[in-house]
């Protein structure tokens, strides 16, 4: 508790100035391509009916989701149509540039320009993206569209138990931050939410490991990779997540 005499001190803490940053657009209708990926504005009509066959039989992908499995594409295609309707979560459609396929599918989501601060969220991906530099160019891409249009705070989060996520994100540069217990209910379950998020001071050095990992002499004539891409953003991150630790 700060009693007034307290807060009108000159020295208490107030934190560092923002100067010259300006509030940024929010996501709306753009295209983003690289080498190996390919993302753009979801929609129903043109997506759902590949997605739905790149996501078939696969009923684990939404263990950890909000909404899924699909028992049908015509289902399927009636919850994206819903869920593309708003502009938060301003979904986008991920394609594999080498089989031309769309493989998944992924989200911008609680942003709040006024803040500086966006989430990617709702990654969705076949099989067929899982692990490969698509994928990871894909979450580059989103990344470097948030810093580069002016977000300070770039942020992931996920089911606590979902490990693989946590890894993900680890993997990608984000720094942890904490677990928000009893964050929600999701298909009748507690959720606890690990937390973790990416700022712009880090985006220099984390666009680099990017490069370097994306790069086509990180990887030898069988595609694998010389250096990775953990090793490369461990330099950035303020914070490691100690559930990987064990």
């Amino acid at each position: 508790m700060v009693n007034d005499r307290e807060q009108m001190t000159d020295d208490a803490p107030l934190g560092t100035p923002v100067e010259g940053w300006r509030v940024p657009p929010r996501p709306q209708g753009f295209t983003l391509t690289g080498r190996h990926a390919v993302l753009e504005p979801l929609s129903a009509d043109r997506h759902a009916a590949d997605l739905f066959r790149a996501f078939e039989g696969y009923d684990r992908l939404w263990d950890y989701m909000p909404v899924g499995p699909f028992s049908s594409s015509s289902a399927f295609h009636r919850w994206m149509r819903d869920a593309t309707a708003g502009d938060d979560p301003h979904f986008l459609a991920i394609r594999d540039v080498a089989s031309g396929r769309w493989v998944g599918f992924c989200s911008l989501l609680r942003i709040a320009p006024e803040a500086g601060s966006i989430e990617v969220g709702f990654i969705t991906f076949s099989p067929e993206l899982q692990r490969t530099r698509a994928a990871t160019e894909a979450m580059y891409l989103l990344m470097k569209w948030a810093f580069e249009a002016g977000y300070r705070r770039y942020e992931w989060k996920c089911n606590a138990l979902n490990m693989a996520s946590r890894r993900a994100a680890q993997r990608l540069g984000f720094s942890f931050e904490g677990v928000f217990r009893q964050h929600m209910v999701v298909k009748g379950r507690n959720r606890d939410t690990a937390w973790f998020a990416a700022i712009d001071s880090e985006w220099p050095a984390l666009s680099e490991a990017f490069r370097v990992w994306l790069d086509p002499a990180n990887f030898d004539t069988a595609g694998v990779q010389r250096e990775s891409l953990s090793d490369l953003t461990a330099l950035v991150r303020a914070h490691g997540d100690p559930a990987l630790r064990r």
